[in-house]
């Protein structure tokens, strides 16, 4: 975001709030950040505040940082956004606060992850319009126009519900099929050697930190088992038909399968 703010001229000036010293200053070597502040005067000093924060802490320091501001805007990036919301729901600068989710991220962390243009083409989910200031709306609108993205809006509870669906589950995959391979193939060079561009993209999202994604897993918990159980229930399908060699069945589960070739072309 910040990469692209500046290319654009929207961000004359950007400040850093950072306690991890080598990550401060990785942010300014790179030109992230212009300085590093203290939270009270980073807040004092913008127009825009961006919490990027593991989405617990942002939910920890959300109403603090209201309490700071006056007709500054506040926006989050969580994964998250119902417990986020609720934290707020009854602050008086509530209208101040804008919850967003911009579906894109890798799985590397750390100011050397920033991507240039990473958001361009992707969509982004604005929760809770009814309750934002319009000027904070548009302000966040104008954003993430200006980083090319498309918008979309939800209540916060669908959104949580849905990226369960779309985006956690396949976290977890990532990070279970990588436990498998570790667990049964002891021979790393193996690993290493045989593993096809298929494997490796589908356990890519395995290295991503876990930091920011057990705090994802326990705010969404009662969506991510219920897409878990669904899950479940599907490889059960896939290892009844290996065990009763019912070969027609697997092939009936592959087929139904590719219909998502409809959706995602």
């Amino acid at each position: 975001m910040s990469l692209v703010l500046q290319q654009k001229g929207f961000a004359s000036r950007v400040l850093g709030v950072e306690l991890n010293p080598d990550h401060a200053a990785k942010a300014l070597s790179l030109g992230l950040v212009h300085e590093i502040l203290s939270l009270e005067n980073a807040v004092q000093r913008s127009d825009l505040i961006i919490l990027s924060t593991p989405i617990n802490v942002a939910e920890e320091i959300v109403s603090g940082i209201l309490d700071l501001v006056d007709k500054q805007v506040i926006m989050d990036v969580g994964s998250t956004k119902k417990s986020i919301c609720d934290a707020v729901a009854n602050h008086p600068k509530r209208a101040r606060f804008v919850a967003t989710h911009p579906m894109w991220g890798t799985e590397n962390s750390g100011p050397e992850a920033a991507v240039d243009q990473a958001f361009a083409k992707k969509a982004t989910i604005i929760c809770g319009k009814e309750e934002t200031a319009e000027d904070a709306l548009a302000l966040v609108e104008k954003i993430y126009r200006l980083l090319d993205m498309h918008l979309l809006y939800m209540q916060a509870a669908d959104h949580d519900m849905h990226v369960a669906y779309i985006s956690h589950i396949s976290h977890i995959t990532s990070f279970a099929l990588a436990n498998t391979v570790l667990e049964k193939e002891k021979e790393e060079d193996a690993i290493f050697e045989l593993a096809s561009a298929g494997f490796e993209s589908t356990v890519r999202l395995a290295k991503s930190n876990p930091a920011m994604w057990v705090p994802v897993f326990m705010q969404n918990r009662e969506n991510v088992l219920d897409v878990l159980n669904e899950h479940i229930s599907q490889l059960r399908k896939f290892k009844s038909c290996l065990e009763k060699e019912n070969y027609a069945y697997l092939q009936e589960l592959i087929e139904n399968a590719n219909g998502i070739k409809r959706i995602l072309k």
